[in-house]
């Protein structure tokens, strides 16, 4: 028996974010998938919440606190806390230390939390060393980078990397990648005609690229992508890349289209 078989498998808790549950469950399917696929062994438990960054953005630091320590305590035990979000899991990763900077006994309990927290592409990637995946999808498709993912967590080569070797994809870089889509948690309710302008823009850009996929990592992007793309009559899937990098896209319509009747 090799070192690799007989090495226990990593115990990987999935933090499956508010949108997720919510709105697109098949998104955490396609993260357990392409874990187990690693070869880990993935939970989801039951307690987990919201970790809070809604809270954080509004400055209401005692509530994110009372929140981060219920997180954090429902992912008690496990090798790596896993997130199929840049914005949730740079929460987890940058934010929870900042927020108890000011506890110094529970900071380093905090900051080694955190050290285990990792955005699901780059997790694959950077600590798992996956350099490609058995998929396929058939289409032309263009990645937006979400901020939180992008300029907090430095997700950007990680994604690209695995969808160059999805049978059948082909990727088109998209202009301008690295700028917000509009939405920024709370910005698109505080600023509304900025948000709908950035919106815009994106799906413009996106549509100019020629492909017939829009990918992104965050759903809070990948719904404003899509509810714009929507209104605007624009004839782009949007999805969500674990989706396509779990060969799983078939299963569900893309984001924002309307549920099949079955």
């Amino acid at each position: 028996m090799s070192d690799s078989a007989s090495r226990p498998a990593i115990r990987v808790g999935l933090f499956v974010t508010c949108l997720v549950d919510l709105f697109r469950p098949s998104i955490g399917f396609a993260a357990v998938k392409l874990l187990e696929d690693a070869g880990c062994r993935v939970e989801v438990p039951d307690a987990q919440t919201c970790c809070g960054q809604p809270a954080y953005n509004s400055g209401d630091k005692a509530d994110t606190k009372a929140i981060a320590r219920q997180v954090m305590s429902a992912f008690t035990g496990f090798d790596y806390i896993v997130a199929p979000s840049g914005s949730c899991a740079g929460m987890l990763r940058t934010h929870y230390p900042e927020l108890f900077a000011d506890e110094p006994d529970f900071l380093p309990e905090v900051e080694q939390f955190a050290e285990r927290c990792y955005e699901l592409v780059s997790f694959l990637t950077d600590v798992l060393k996956v350099e490609r995946v058995a998929a396929r999808y058939n289409g032309v498709a263009t990645y937006h980078d979400s901020c939180s993912g992008l300029r907090e967590l430095g997700v950007r080569a990680q994604p690209r990397q695995l969808l160059r070797s999805v049978v059948g994809l082909s990727l088109k870089e998209l202009p301008g990648a690295d700028v917000c889509c509009g939405f920024g948690g709370t910005f698109c309710i505080k600023y509304p005609d900025i948000s709908e302008r950035m919106a815009s823009d994106k799906i413009a850009d996106a549509a100019a690229t020629g492909a017939d996929t829009l990918l992104a990592g965050d759903l809070g992007c990948l719904l404003n992508m899509a509810g714009k793309a929507s209104r605007q009559g624009r004839p782009i899937r949007v999805r969500h890349v674990a989706e396509v990098l779990a060969d799983m896209s078939g299963d569900v319509s893309p984001i924002g289209a309307p549920a099949e009747r079955r």
